[in-house]
């Protein structure tokens, strides 16, 4: 008689990322490092203004911090594949502690200088655009392909966390010891962060000695050969556009139609959450078509634009957020996920410092032409074309072969 097969024993479930330690201590560094910029914003402007009075000069320092960045991370890309992508990261965290660190200072003085804000603002910000194409190649190196798409949610949560405490950490420090506190303790975030990667073990892949000119245009042609990734980084630039729009015009309509600033903070609180939410959602999810479901949960961001637009009752226009953010908070580790599978690892960093810059470019240009377009035809009109943009950009990558075929 024929014996049946031998029944092969299940491969053993592989451990949560945050059990290896790697990635435990990758995880903590950023968690600490994220808490600390998200404390950042509301004290900056508060710090500038009430230094200075002057708006203009918020934008100058903003400003500064946000062009260097842009220039460079190209660069900034070439050295995260070039060279070993722990050591560009620890570099960049002891820059940003210093810089950070300075402007405390500053800040905690009687007269703080705004010329030194602006230096040391450019100088976080040129950092800045070297330790973000690094985020990738330090989790790829740090876990294996199986965990992580549960490493990238891990990394979604500390995020959409530190996104609600950061800013009730900054309103804190700011009442009680005063902005400068903020800086000190973004400062020592960073320093705590630098000391943590000393200790993370990553796995690295040899890259050949190039022209900087052949890096980035290898950089280039791995975006450009694969059609679900530029067509869905069109849908990203226009989400962002978009989000800058809603930021702009989002707070005066809030104040003037929809019961005053407490709808706004409730909205932004309630948007928070539903980014928490989503990145929970995509721990547990296993879209069988990943990019193609993430890009659709982005094209829900084209609700609270209409509803804004409209001046529909706000618990309905907050509640629209909330799930738009839920969408952005799925898509961030399902996209991840999906980058560092079907990039070669050797291109991850320049890969996706194109993915940071298309992304930001667009956010500039959404906070320059709103008030314009609203002082010229009213607030409406940016708000349903910004709607129309992210929401035909991100839905129509479904027309796109390879963002239907990806799997």
């Amino acid at each position: 008689m024929p014996t049946a097969p031998a029944r092969t024993a299940p491969p053993p479930p592989v451990p949560h990322p945050l059990r290896t330690r790697p990635f435990r201590l990758l995880f903590t560094g950023r968690a600490l490092s994220l808490l600390g910029d998200a404390a950042i914003p509301a004290a900056l402007a508060l710090a500038v203004l009430e230094a200075t009075g002057s708006t203009s000069a918020l934008a100058l320092v903003l400003g500064c911090a946000m062009v260097p960045k842009l220039v460079l991370l190209p660069l900034g890309g070439v050295a995260g594949d070039r060279f070993d992508a722990r050591t560009v990261a620890l570099a960049t965290d002891l820059v940003r502690c210093a810089t950070q660190l300075l402007v405390g200072v500053q800040l905690l003085g009687d007269a703080p200088s705004l010329a030194v804000l602006a230096v040391a603002e450019a100088l976080g910000g040129a950092a800045g655009a070297f330790a973000m194409p690094t985020g990738s190649p330090l989790v790829k190196g740090t876990v294996p392909e199986e965990a992580l798409h549960r490493a990238n949610a891990a990394m979604g949560v500390a995020q959409s966390a530190t996104r609600l405490a950061g800013p009730a950490l900054a309103g804190t420090l700011v009442l009680t010891v005063g902005p400068g506190w903020a800086f000190v303790l973004d400062a020592a975030t960073f320093a705590v962060s630098a000391l943590l990667l000393t200790a993370v073990r990553v796995k690295r892949v040899p890259v050949p000695r190039r022209s900087l000119r052949a890096d980035l245009a290898e950089g280039w042609q791995e975006v450009r050969s694969r059609d679900w990734y530029w067509s869905s980084l069109i849908g990203h630039s226009a989400w962002n556009g978009a989000a800058a729009v809603l930021m702009t015009l989002g707070p005066a309509i809030a104040v003037d139609r929809l019961g005053g600033g407490t709808t706004w903070v409730v909205l932004l609180q309630v948007g928070a959450v539903g980014f928490l939410l989503g990145t929970l959602l995509a721990d547990r999810a296993r879209p069988r078509r990943p990019v193609l479901t993430a890009n659709l949960g982005l094209a829900t961001y084209a609700l609270p634009l209409v509803l804004l637009a409209l001046a529909a009752p706000a618990p309905v226009t907050i509640a629209a957020y909330g799930l738009a953010q839920a969408g952005l908070g799925f898509l961030s580790p399902v996209w991840q996920t999906a980058v560092q599978r079907a990039v070669p690892a050797h291109a991850l960093a320049r890969v996706t410092s194109y993915d940071w810059l298309l992304s930001l470019a667009a956010m500039p240009l959404g906070y320059a032409l709103a008030p314009l377009a609203a002082s010229a035809w009213g607030p409406h009109v940016p708000l349903l074309v910004a709607a129309a943009a992210v929401g035909g950009c991100c839905a129509g990558t479904v027309l796109v072969p390879g963002v239907r075929r990806f799997g």
